[in-house]
């Protein structure tokens, strides 16, 4: 019998039969464009809706990441789709990956058995995964869970360990959400992608290594000004799907690839560097490099200067060199900082992952209390945790840039406190020197766009963009979305709604800022509904706490994003 592996969606309607038995015709018309609708959302993430059981439907997608993002976007479609004297239609979820049998159009077997079991179980309105497909999505989700611990299902021998989405992840460093697969064929000269780094043997626990030293390498070469340095984000976006330089050079648009293997046995590192030209695919040199892990930092310059030569013919001046940043003061600093950063990828995910990261960062500034770079990535990590302490973390990132005014990544931050506090002069001037720093770094340069917006310019925030999604085509979508808040803010709100509908996710915030641009064009009945959808993906939204987490220099752009947003049924 055919096989094949599979993510698996379930979705349920909640008390459909009392539905049938109060309005048997009104629900059995509804029903059918609830169908249709579901169809439509699987459709647009490459699923397939395999098999529909009255007020249930199975879908089977190739990618977990979709498989979750079509039931929360299902999900939100359902909230506005709401019509008022009517009620509502609200489904829960299973979601689970397995290997599954095929019999013609139809999928069977315990895998498909398994996810109806976790959407039975699920709350309504709710989407519950198992620890297997979680498993798929916790390196690249766009989403919140919260652990749900173990569950035993009837007939099923093992325990199931399940998670349930809580919402949107929001803006995160190292995480990515591509809001595109472009081909870019116009490679840019003096250009550079640095792939992910492989571990060798495929040991797990050195990954956060070969993870750590690639975004190192990134991190220095953006650095140089005549480089253009492809971003994280994309690098790591294209790694799985085109490890062939030459497709990656058609991906990415750039000249050069390094590729790397990193090991590490006891304290020695053992790394394996190619660097390659895109065009035919040659190798332009390769380097074997046995140090020990005290000496890693000086291999990372080492190389850094060694690819700048080579794909820019020239080294930069000496004012780049000074602007380095400071090294830690010993390598125990430096290794903690490494495996809290692993942790930070996946911070965002669950809380735990967030408190693991902020740990392993407290431990790097024990070790080193003059490491700069653990106290700003410390503010990162507990940034996205409840109970947050804001005033601790201007502390930490006053203290990064005290010790090194040089980190890009501190004067970012920085730029984002002022931001909130409504310092905007001191956010513009943070963020201005973030930017030259690491010219080429796209998160950066799409993260201060969103100043240039706050205060008031917003054309210079569209010409950063630009310059963001050149040398990163698979920019996050909480990066690529301010393009439509800056039209918005410039009252062109027809471009602003076509740049937010491109978008291939919609977050709370795309939607508001459609949901104004909206109204503001009389398009009242459209507003409405995306604001339901808002709502429907955050229960507790309100006019009031989103305006109050939009920063405008003029208060009267945030009094009027407020009035629209009431006006379109958000409440106040």
């Amino acid at each position: 019998m055919k096989r094949r592996m599979a993510a698996l969606m379930v979705g349920d309607i909640v008390g459909y039969s009392g539905m049938m038995e109060r309005a048997e015709e009104q629900t059995a018309e509804r029903l059918a464009s609830c169908q249709a609708l579901i169809s439509e959302k699987v459709d647009l993430l490459d699923g397939r809706v395999f098999k529909t059981t009255g007020d249930g439907a199975l879908a089977e997608f190739p990618s977990a990441v979709n498989a979750v993002r079509s039931a929360f976007e299902i999900r939100g479609a359902l909230a506005g789709a709401r019509e008022p004297d009517t009620e509502p239609f609200r489904m829960r979820f299973g979601l689970h990956i397995a290997d599954v049998m095929v019999q013609g159009d139809d999928l069977v077997g315990d895998g498909v058995n398994l996810a109806a079991r976790i959407q039975a179980a699920a709350e309504p309105d709710s989407i519950y995964v198992s620890g297997a497909l979680f498993d798929h999505v916790r390196r690249n989700s766009a989403f919140i869970f919260d652990d749900m611990g173990e569950r035993a299902f009837k007939n099923i021998t093992e325990s199931v360990h399940l998670y349930r989405v809580r919402g949107e992840i929001g803006a995160h460093r190292l995480q990515s959400a591509p809001t595109q697969l472009v081909i870019t064929t116009e490679r840019r000269p003096a250009s550079v992608a640095v792939l992910p780094f492989r571990v060798s043997g495929d040991d797990e626990n050195q990954r956060y290594l070969a993870e750590g030293l690639t975004e190192e390498l990134i991190v220095e070469l953006g650095r140089f000004r005549r480089l253009s340095v492809s971003s994280r984000s994309a690098s790591f976006a294209v790694a799985d799907a085109h490890p062939d330089p030459v497709r990656v050079g058609e991906a990415l648009g750039v000249r050069y690839v390094l590729e790397g293997q990193v090991r590490k046995i006891g304290e020695r590192v053992s790394i394996s560097l190619t660097l390659s030209e895109t065009d035919q695919g040659t190798v332009v040199w390769s380097d074997k490099i046995q140090r020990p892990f005290e000496e890693i930092l000086a291999l990372v310059d080492g190389t850094v200067a060694r690819i700048a030569a080579t794909v820019s013919g020239r080294m930069e001046d000496a004012a780049m060199v000074a602007a380095r940043r400071k090294p830690p003061e010993n390598m125990t600093a430096f290794d903690c900082l490494l495996r809290g950063l692993d942790h930070h990828r996946l911070g965002g995910v669950t809380d735990d992952n967030a408190r693991q990261a902020v740990g392993w960062l407290s431990k790097a500034i024990e070790a080193d209390p003059h490491y700069a770079a653990a106290y700003a990535w410390r503010v990162c990590a507990a940034s996205g945790l409840p109970g947050f302490d804001p005033e601790q973390g201007r502390r930490d990132i006053c203290r990064a840039l005290e010790l090194d005014p040089c980190d890009a990544e501190a004067n970012r931050i920085m730029g984002a406190f002022e931001l909130m506090d409504g310092n905007f002069d001191e956010a513009l001037a943070h963020s201005r020197r973030a930017m030259e720093l690491n010219p080429t770094d796209a998160y950066i340069k799409a993260r201060c766009a969103a100043v240039f917006t706050s205060v008031g310019e917003a054309e210079r925030s569209l010409s950063l963009l630009d310059e963001a999604e050149m040398l990163d085509p698979f920019l996050p979508v909480w990066c690529v979305e301010e393009r439509g808040v800056a039209l918005y803010a410039l009252g062109r709100y027809a471009e602003a709604i076509e740049s937010l509908c491109k978008l291939t996710f919609q977050t709370t915030r795309s939607r508001l800022y459609r949901a104004a641009a909206l109204l503001a064009l009389d398009r009242s009945d459209e507003a409405g509904r995306m604001v339901r959808e808002a709502v429907g993906g955050e229960a507790a939204l309100t006019a009031s706490n989103f305006t109050s987490r939009e920063c405008y220099r003029d208060p009267e752009k945030a009094r009027e994003l407020g009035r629209l947003l009431r006006e379109a049924g958000l409440p106040p």
